[in-house]
């Protein structure tokens, strides 16, 4: 069984780490960039050990990259690179219209996001939920690191030509504005949204976080509606007002409503 050193935070790295315990033994995680000297400790301790990263927020300095050489320290990172570089891959496509979402495997690089690729896969008819996505894409890279620790292929360099770059979230994108959005775009939000910064509209001056919404069909009336900027109905599901639980529509119309 081979030995993984891990770093990561966030949905992506819970799902990719617990492929990793299946299949290898993870003979640490580093949450914090507190937790690196506990990194280069136990490599130098386990020189057969492997470096598996993923969503881990922290700048890798050079001497705790070096001392995983010459494979490096293995990156799942959830776009098609040199696509999505950066912290937002999976919130962006959303936001972009994407129905496929991709997941890379590259030597991480102090270049953000820059270093070569070891593997790569496009995933479809993935369900427009956001840790749906999360999990699909961890799953898939983490899978294939363990089926190929023991025989990594070399990997391809990124064209850098065709890189794109994400933002970091704040919470100012998750303000709705139907006047000038589509029905589309703004169910888009809710999804990328939905563990920040949060979807939020004003109704009958409640602040409120968009929980859950659909696209309503022709003639179809919903309990709670916006409309939206190209004529279009969302239908709110689930929602929760500022200071309160989540609800359904129909709970916050009989509390809400005037």
């Amino acid at each position: 069984m081979e030995k993984v050193i891990f770093l990561g935070n966030g949905p992506l790295a819970e799902y990719a780490l617990a492929v990793l315990s299946e299949e290898c033994q993870v003979v640490f995680r580093a949450r914090t960039a507190a937790d690196l000297e506990e990194v280069c400790r136990l490599k130098r301790e386990n020189p057969e050990a492997h470096g598996v990263l993923a969503s881990f927020g922290v700048l890798i300095p050079t001497e705790v990259l070096e001392l995983f050489e010459p494979e490096g320290i293995l990156n799942i990172h959830p776009s098609l690179l040199p696509l999505y570089r950066g912290p937002s891959p999976i919130e962006s496509a959303i936001l972009d219209g994407a129905s496929d979402f991709s997941v890379s495997v590259m030597k991480l690089a102090k270049a953000m996001d820059a270093g070569p690729i070891y593997w790569q896969k496009t995933l479809s008819g993935l369900p427009l939920e956001k840790e749906a996505i999360y999990q699909a894409l961890a799953e898939a890279g983490a899978k294939w690191i363990c089926d190929n620790l023991t025989n990594l292929p070399t990997p391809v360099v990124q064209d850098d030509a065709e890189a794109t770059y994400t933002e970091k979230l704040t919470k100012a994108m998750g303000v709705l504005r139907p006047e000038t959005e589509s029905a589309e775009e703004i169910l888009r939000k809710v999804v990328a949204y939905e563990r920040f910064p949060k979807a939020k509209y004003a109704f009958f001056g409640v602040s409120c976080i968009v929980l859950e919404a659909h696209i309503c069909k022709p003639g179809e009336k919903a309990m709670l509606e916006l409309p939206c900027a190209d004529g279009r109905i969302l239908g709110i599901d689930r929602l929760q007002p500022e200071g309160r639980k989540a609800m359904d529509a129909k709970a916050f119309l009989n509390g809400y409503a005037k």
